[in-house]
């Protein structure tokens, strides 16, 4: 269960296997494996292991339970894997979670099943609730979990998780400055910690979280664990000012071409990062010319590709050859609705982005405003996904690129500030925010976010222009 609790399904599959191998009458064994192949709570588990997790949970059932929390544990999980449709993946998570709450009800004194009915709390919060009602259960559960046995890993993982939202994220350092220590063999728990220092913009211990977690993650063949770190990492360097270190992360991405993701949703980082890379480095014309990857066709993964080529092609001035990258974007918002609202949703905000773009490059200033405040309202009252560490190109950021590029630098300070809110030191709003207050005669507001930006990027590459007119403007002031 220690592997398992830090989400390193291979270790504790393996280690499950030889439990049932040793005792073939051991139930748990069985619900241990099962519990393995989901692979991450937190996205879609495919076919063929809802497949192989029902046989397991059946196989358990035939050789007989021996007692009422054993086969509370297999009935509870069983709802997981209750069918094979895509589509009723956030069904079956809250049938999960409301069988653990009958079975923490039935056992609650049970520590374990404590912590598992925290974590099916966690997976079935929707990202558009706000008053995280579901965060705020499991984190009281597993803040007094944590007091009982503070060197349990699932505890400070799972506290994490829960913590992983703007208003929470403060909550979750103490937790996120421990786990690394407890189960520091998993790349898993090396990575998390990331999480909640990526969401207050503690940059630099996010770097060296997911430098380490991708190395072990290497070294261990976990594909999917150095995948996810890597993307983490070179967010960290592109908050950092440090483009030429995320590049030479991206070289590695070649090492990757032949692997086949479990679920779509497992390759998101393959075309975030080359997407990311050019956008936030205002790099156009890159951005545009960014190449699909026939291997990555799902259309929440295509999505990433076709953001970056449409608003590159706009921003770079030729708004025409956005037209197909767009028509794409909706298609794949429209094919996702049914299957994935969340993702649907994700995806219509960078089709309404990249559309507010593309009109504004076209002349039609205000209907292109009106389209990215729309997508920015859209972001808002919803969350990024565990699986990125943040959006693409945050869509209140863009409204406020858009409205300096209006000669409107009152209110671009504003939006630029709004996104430190829930994106705390991300590099371009800094930046974007001291611009702003600079040509809106704030000399002041100007003053302390050239500062800021300095502080949040001490090694940044040499000749930057966002650090250096930084320089420039407060040796001046």
């Amino acid at each position: 269960m220690k592997l398992q609790h830090s989400f390193w399904y291979e270790a504790a599959g393996e280690a499950f296997r030889r439990v049932r191998e040793r005792d073939p009458t051991c139930v748990m064994g069985y619900w241990g494996e099962a519990m393995s192949l989901l692979v991450n709570p937190f996205t879609v588990t495919s076919a063929a292991n809802l497949r192989q997790g029902r046989a397991l949970l059946a196989e358990a059932r035939r050789i007989g339970t021996k007692s009422e929390r054993e086969a509370g544990l297999i009935d509870a999980l069983s709802e997981l894997y209750g069918n094979e449709d895509p589509a009723m993946h956030r069904a079956r998570v809250v049938r999960y979670e409301q069988a653990m709450e009958r079975l923490h009800a039935r056992f609650p004194d049970d520590s374990e099943i404590a912590i598992q009915y925290a974590l099916s709390l966690t997976v079935a919060a929707s990202p558009t609730d706000k008053t995280y009602a579901k965060q705020l259960k499991a984190a009281e559960i597993l803040e007094r979990e944590a007091l009982r046995q503070p060197q349990h890993p699932g505890v400070a993982h799972y506290l994490i998780h829960t913590y992983d939202t703007p208003a929470l994220a403060q909550r979750g350092l103490p937790a996120a400055e421990r786990y690394a220590g407890l189960a520091a063999d998993a790349p898993h728990a090396l990575h998390m910690p990331s999480h909640i220092f990526t969401r207050v913009g503690r940059w630099e211990e996010s770097i060296e979280t997911n430098r380490r977690s991708a190395e072990t993650a290497r070294a261990r063949k976990s594909t999917f664990d150095e995948i996810h770190a890597l993307d983490y990492l070179v967010y960290g360097y592109l908050q950092t000012g440090q483009p030429e270190a995320a590049r030479r992360v991206l070289a590695e991405l070649p090492r990757f071409a032949d692997w086949n993701a479990p679920v779509p949703l497992f390759a998101w980082a393959l075309t975030v990062m080359p997407a990311r890379y050019a956008l936030e480095r205002s790099a156009w014309e890159e951005a545009a010319s960014l190449e699909l990857d026939s291997r990555r066709t799902a259309p929440l993964v295509a999505a990433n590709t076709r953001f970056a080529r449409a608003v590159g092609a706009a921003r770079s001035g030729r708004p025409e050859a956005a037209t197909a990258d767009l028509e794409a974007l909706k298609t794949a918002a429209a094919a996702l609705r049914s299957a994935d609202p969340y993702w649907a949703d994700q995806t219509e905000i960078l089709h309404l982005a990249a559309e507010g773009w593309t009109a504004f490059a076209r002349g039609r200033r205000e209907e292109g405003l009106a389209l990215l405040r729309d997508a920015a309202e859209r972001e808002g009252r919803t969350d990024k996904h565990p699986v990125t560490p943040g959006p693409l190109m945050p869509a209140r950021e863009q409204l406020g690129e858009m409205l300096l590029l209006m000669d409107q630098p009152a209110d671009a300070l504003r939006e630029f500030e709004a996104v430190q809110k829930t994106e705390p030191r991300r590099f371009r709003a800094v930046h974007g925010a001291a611009r702003a207050a600079e040509l809106a005669g704030a000399q002041d507001v100007a003053r302390r976010y050239y500062e800021q930006l300095l502080e949040i990027a001490p090694r940044a590459d040499a000749g930057l222009p966002e650090t250096e007119r930084a320089r420039v403007f407060l040796v001046k002031r």
